[in-house]
């Protein structure tokens, strides 16, 4: 094992961290350091910790895990009441490697993709351990508020003649090894190295009670222990936290939600300022130094190939950061199934088939505040797939209450439990969706939709965590849906096992206006067992989702009028975030390549990947812009490992497949100036029960597609095959 990167590593007591550059900061955007020396980005918040992984006891990629170890149980802390920063570094890599991918051997984890694969699809590399050397730091002004984490990993085998750059940045709201399964596997073993951020959201927490948050290592410590260089904490008046904090004694806040900095608008940025991290500590590392001792600048954005990649929330980072891209830093985009989102598609057409998409191009609030809605009604109109584990009997019941609800407040006109289900499945269908996702809302509504919805309504309003808008916080909670404290061992270990956006590792989502059945308020309970003030019954706190989608509409759901008063002020604040996220929808000319399952019921296509092709090519005929949609191929591949828990495993084959093809494709198109392959369909097989995935489930991406299976574009209409 090497040694253990402490919290004290970004200070030079800790032998066993190098530092590059003493503490420093300063603001500004991305600036290329021209000249002939090798300058230190100015935004760059303190010191650059620095460790070498010897590929055996430890690595880059799987912390010395290994293929064997990212399959096999989670690793144990030796005192979890205080994990170690390396045993922290080890359950991240373990936790966010294996939540990209589906890590069983049946759905290919060994065979086809995982740390075992080797570059030409072959299981060769055993267990797949790198080594190499890892450098971290913030991005931030100075004022310890944002702490953008930026990290750059630099495997041993990367060829200084030959030089590439791959960025990693997180998707969701994970933390700095958020891509370390997608982007991070895939350049380091391509010998480039590979520049990751948690793009300023992060999986930072602030435990309100103890005052306790983390650091860049994900050690806990006390707010006045850190300061400065806690990954998150809140920075609100003191006196109203303080009020809070005693009202609701368990509640935490969280980065994404309530760092109040809207962190969504600065995606690109953060993506480019990871490059040009990258580009920094190439030269410090492999550059020389002049006669003069000052270090040589040999490594650039001319002479550095530089593939902006990742999935999710990552990939519409990398979409941002191209179209943002004044220095030419990036060279060519693949990504997979992106979060993006435009300001305008006006007077583009989507077909699918023969028939044309209803809607397309929706903000994320707009289709989750809607989806948060109708989502659990519409659920009822599929037989149910999940588990007891998953969606008890009392689920079914809410559910059944959400119709009830939504037709006597107008918003459905079936008059049975069977046709208003139905009835909100086509709300849907019409609002983007398709009929190749329902089968998906039930295990979306209870995993995500409303998650996401809580989330991305604070981030864009920039609310304090004390705001609790339309009365959801977040807390852990007991059996019966109470606020509980929070348990010492998993809050020491959050940082490793939570992905930033509660549900999450204890920590839930819970309604403060739910009431009783008698009507009394009943304080703060988990939103999915919270009656409704205005229903008295436990319908998924419909109150709550109707105010969230007032927030992304400015009226009111069930009235149709427009807000007033503080609604009307805080809706404004959401929509004014929304305008600050969303993108023009243009890659400046860079080479793109975008991968989506058609099955995403999560980020639907019609709003982001079809959408930003088509955008794209609107008045840009020949644009190279290829866009790969892969049919039974959904969101999370992470998904499918549940076998018939969730039901996936039959039904979906893994989008991460195509992630590899994607990148492949590129980096031959800009190392060797081979053509992107067509746009196109790739129609693949799911796996029977017992069986084993294998590349005949998985066609290869087409370099000449089909006729039948060519997506095209004319009369600003993008053309999807059935």
């Amino acid at each position: 094992m090497q040694p253990a990167r402490s919290s004290a590593s970004l200070i030079p007591a800790v032998a066993a961290t190098v530092l590059l550059a003493a503490c420093g900061g300063g603001g500004g955007g991305a600036s290329s350091a021209e000249g002939p020396y090798n300058q230190r980005p100015p935004y760059l918040f303190g010191d650059i910790g620095k460790q070498h992984y010897d590929g055996q006891s430890d690595d880059l990629l799987t912390a010395g895990l290994g293929q064997t170890g990212l399959a096999g149980a989670a690793p144990a802390y030796a005192n979890p009441l205080a994990p170690t920063a390396a045993e922290l570094r080890r359950n991240a890599i373990y936790n966010n490697y294996r939540a990209l991918v589906d890590p069983t051997p049946a759905g290919g984890f060994g065979t086809l993709f995982g740390p075992a694969v080797d570059v030409r699809g072959q299981a060769t590399l055993g267990e797949g351990k790198i080594p190499g050397t890892e450098y971290i730091v913030y991005a931030d002004p100075g004022s310890g508020h944002e702490n953008v984490t930026l990290m750059v990993q630099v495997p041993d085998r990367f060829d200084a003649a030959n030089p590439c750059i791959v960025t990693g940045t997180s998707s969701g709201s994970r933390g700095i090894y958020g891509a370390i399964g997608t982007s991070g596997d895939w350049g380091l073993k391509h010998g480039c190295a590979v520049a990751y951020t948690d793009k300023g959201t992060g999986n930072g927490i602030h435990a309100l009670a103890s005052d306790q948050v983390t650091g860049i290592d994900g050690v806990l410590q006390t707010v006045a222990a850190l300061g400065k260089r806690a990954l998150f904490q809140v920075y609100p008046d003191k006196p109203h936290l303080d009020n809070f904090r005693q009202t609701y004694p368990h509640h935490v806040a969280y980065k994404h939600a309530h760092s109040q900095n809207n962190p969504e608008k600065d995606w690109g940025r953060d993506t480019l300022r990871s490059v040009e991290f990258a580009l920094y500590v190439l030269n410090e590392q492999l550059a020389g130094k002049a006669s003069n001792g000052q270090t040589l600048r040999k490594f650039t954005p001319q002479n550095t190939l530089v593939i902006a990649s990742s999935v999710s929330n990552g990939a519409g980072a990398a979409l941002a950061a191209a179209e943002q891209d004044t220095q030419g830093l990036i060279d060519g985009v693949a990504v997979s199934e992106p979060q993006v989102q435009l300001r305008d598609v006006g007077g583009l057409s989507i077909t699918q088939g023969n028939v044309p998409a209803s809607r397309i191009g929706s903000s994320l609030v707009d289709y989750f505040t809607y989806a948060n809605l109708y989502q659990p009604c519409a659920a009822l109109a599929q037989p149910l797939s999940m588990s007891a584990a998953f969606w008890p009997a009392a689920f079914t019941t809410a559910g059944q209450n959400r119709c009830t609800g939504l037709k006597e407040k107008g918003l459905l006109t079936a008059t049975t439990l069977e046709a208003q289900a139905s009835e909100a499945l086509q709300r849907l269908h019409a609002y983007g969706w398709g009929p190749e996702h329902d089968f998906l809302h039930q295990s979306h509504y209870r995993l995500a939709t409303n998650a996401i919805a809580v989330t991305y309504v604070n981030a864009a309003g920039r609310f304090r965590v004390q705001d609790q808008v339309c009365g959801f916080s977040f807390a852990n909670t007991d059996a019966t849906g109470k606020p509980v404290a929070q348990t010492p061992a998993t809050l020491a270990g959050l940082f490793a096992s939570g992905n930033g956006v509660p549900p999450t590792t204890g920590v839930n989502i819970v309604y403060n206006p739910a009431v009783n059945a008698d009507g009394s308020a009943a304080g703060p309970v988990l939103d999915f067992l919270a009656l409704s003030p205005s229903t008295r019954r436990a319908d998924f706190a419909l109150d709550g989702a109707l105010c969230l989608r007032a927030m992304a509409t400015g009226t009111d759901p069930v009235s149709g009028q427009p807000l007033t008063g503080t609604l009307n002020a805080d809706a404004r604040k959401v929509r004014k975030g929304i305008s600050e996220v969303q993108i023009a929808g243009t890659a400046s000319g860079k080479p793109t390549l975008v991968v989506a399952g058609r099955n995403d019921a999560l980020i639907p296509p019609n709003h982001a990947s079809r959408a930003y092709i088509g955008k794209g090519l609107m008045g840009q005929a020949g644009a190279p812009l290829r866009y790969v949609e892969v049919t039974n191929a959904q969101h999370f591949d992470s998904f499918l490992g549940f076998g018939p828990l969730l039901g996936y495993d039959t039904r979906f084959v893994p989008l991460h497949y195509y992630f590899n093809q994607a990148m492949d494709a590129m980096y031959a198109h800009l190392r060797n100036q081979k053509p992107l392959p067509d746009s196109q369909v790739i129609r693949t097989t799911p796996r029977a029960a017992g069986s084993t995935l294998t590349s005949t489930n998985l066609p290869a991406i087409a370099q000449a597609a089909a006729a039948g299976n060519r997506i095209t574009f004319s009369q600003n209409t993008l053309r999807i095959p059935q």
